[in-house]
C-alpha cells in the first residue's frame, strides 16, 4: 500500500511538472489590431495581418503555442512590462528611446516614413517655414508624431489614437498633410476607397533618429532567452521560405530588404 501511495504521489508530481512545462510554453503576442495590412481585426473579430502571420510562424518554428491579443498603441509597451503578453509584434520601430524600456529582436523588416497629402495639394517644400500654420497629423505615441513635432514645430499638429482615425481626417480634408509609415500609407492610397483622395509626396523619411534600426519584436528586458529564440526562428523562416510566402501575401517587395 505504501509503495502504491508513493507511486501515486510521484505520478501526480510528474503530471504537475508536465502541466507547468506546457503552461510555460504558451506565449501571448501583443499587437495593435488597427494598422492594416500589418495588423487588423477583420469583420469576424479575428486579428490578422503581416505582423500576426509572422508572429505565428515564429511560434511554430519555436514549437510553442501562441495567442494573439489586441492592445491600443499608447498602452502597448506598458502592457508588455505588466506581463499582459510576452512579446509585441506590431510594426514597432527599434529606437534608442524604446530600448530604455524593452529589448528588441533582430529587425524583421526595414521601414521608412512618408508625407501624405491631398492630390494636387502642391506641397513641394518640407521645411518648418513652409509648414507654418498648416495642419499636420499623425498617430499619437509614434515616431511619426515625434518627427512632425521636431521638424514642423510651427505647424498645427493633430494626433490621433489610431492610424485609421488619422486617415479619416486626411480624407475628410481636416488635415493639410500627415506623416505615416510608408508601406501602410502606400496600401491606403492605392487600395482603399477613402485613400484615393491622397498621394505620397516628397522623398522617403529614413532618418535613423526616427525610423531607428528597422522594425523589431519587443520583449521584456529580462527575457533574453526568448529574444534569442525569436532571432533564431526569424533566421529559420527566412531560410526555409516561410517569410517570403507571408511577405508575398501582402506586398510586392521584400520587406526584409526593401527590394
Amino acid at each position: 500500500m505504501r509503495k502504491q501511495i508513493i507511486a501515486l504521489v510521484l505520478a501526480c508530481a510528474a503530471a504537475l511538472s508536465i502541466s507547468s512545462a506546457d503552461a510555460a510554453e504558451k506565449l501571448k503576442i501583443g499587437t495593435e489590431g488597427a494598422y492594416p495590412p500589418f495588423n487588423f481585426i477583420d469583420t469576424a473579430g479575428k486579428i490578422g495581418g503581416f505582423d500576426v502571420d509572422i508572429g505565428l510562424a515564429l511560434c511554430a518554428k519555436m514549437q510553442v503555442e501562441c495567442e494573439v491579443v489586441a492592445q491600443d498603441w499608447d498602452g502597448i509597451i506598458p502592457g508588455l512590462i505588466a506581463k499582459k503578453y510576452d512579446m509585441i509584434i506590431a510594426s514597432m520601430f527599434i529606437t534608442p528611446e524604446r530600448k530604455k524600456e524593452v529589448s528588441f529582436s533582430d529587425p524583421y523588416y526595414l521601414a521608412a516614413m512618408t508625407h501624405v497629402a491631398k492630390k494636387g495639394a502642391g506641397i513641394t517644400e518640407f521645411t518648418n517655414e513652409a509648414m507654418k500654420g498648416k495642419v499636420i497629423g499623425a498617430q499619437s505615441g509614434t515616431t511619426q508624431a515625434d518627427f512632425i513635432a521636431a521638424t514642423y514645430p510651427d505647424a498645427e499638429i493633430k494626433l490621433y489614437p489610431t492610424q485609421d482615425e488619422t486617415n479619416l481626417d486626411m480624407a475628410n480634408g481636416r488635415l493639410d498633410m500627415q506623416v505615416g509609415d510608408m508601406l501602410p500609407m502606400l496600401n491606403w492610397v492605392t487600395k482603399s476607397e477613402d485613400g484615393k483622395c491622397c498621394e505620397l509626396i516628397g522623398t522617403p523619411i529614413t532618418d535613423p533618429k526616427f525610423v531607428g534600426e528597422g522594425v523589431g519584436i519587443a520583449v521584456r528586458q529580462a527575457d533574453n532567452d526568448l529574444r534569442e529564440k525569436l532571432n533564431k526562428a526569424l533566421a529559420d523562416i527566412r531560410a526555409d521560405g516561410t517569410y517570403k510566402t507571408i511577405n508575398d501575401k501582402y506586398f510586392t517587395i521584400d520587406l526584409y530588404t526593401m527590394k
